[in-house]
C-alpha cells in the first residue's frame, strides 16, 4: 500500500480557545464539508470529544455513492492537537492530525492527512485519476468556508 500525504495550513483571526472549541466539536464537521457529500453524523454527540471516542457517519465522497464511515479520536492534547483515524470506511489507512498554534494574528491550524487505498496498483491509479483531487477539493472547500465563518 502506498501512503499519500496532504498537509494544509490556515491562519484564522480567532483565539486558540475558539478554534479548539469549534474544531474539537464533531458536530461542526457538517458546516465545513461540501453539501454534495451528504455528510451525516449518525452518532449521538454529548459533551466534549475524548480519546477513544467513535463517531459514525454516512458520506457520499464520490459518484454520489453512500458509504458508512467510522472514525476514532485516538489522541488529544487539549488546545494543541487531536488525531482521528478511520476504523471502518473507504480507505485502507486514514490518519488525520489537527494541530493548533497561537500566533500574533490568531491561530495557525495545520492538518496532516495520511491515507492509503486498497487494491494496490488499481487503488494508486484511482488516487491519481480522481481521489487525490477530490480530497484536495474538500480541503479547499473547508479553507474557503472557514474564511467565510471567521472573516479577517
Amino acid at each position: 500500500m502506498k501512503t499519500h500525504t496532504l498537509i494544509t495550513q490556515q491562519e484564522l483571526p480567532i483565539s486558540l480557545e475558539l478554534a479548539w472549541d469549534f474544531f474539537s466539536s464533531p458536530a461542526n464537521l457538517n458546516k465545513i464539508t461540501p453539501k454534495d457529500m451528504s455528510f451525516e453524523i449518525k452518532t449521538k454527540l454529548d459533551g466534549e470529544m475524548y480519546a477513544g471516542m467513535l463517531i459514525d457517519y454516512t458520506v457520499k465522497p464520490l459518484l454520489n455513492i453512500p458509504m458508512a464511515w467510522t472514525t476514532e479520536i485516538t489522541h488529544i492534547k487539549k488546545g494543541e492537537y487531536f488525531i482521528d483515524e478511520q476504523r471502518f470506511g473507504p480507505y485502507k489507512l486514514w490518519h488525520h492530525e489537527h494541530h493548533f498554534e497561537k500566533t500574533d494574528k490568531g491561530v495557525l491550524m495545520t492538518d496532516k492527512l495520511l491515507y492509503g487505498l486498497s487494491f494496490g496498483v488499481i487503488g494508486n491509479a484511482l488516487n491519481s485519476l480522481f481521489i487525490s483531487k477530490r480530497i484536495q477539493e474538500i480541503f479547499d472547500f473547508r479553507y474557503d468556508k472557514l474564511n467565510e465563518l471567521f472573516p479577517k
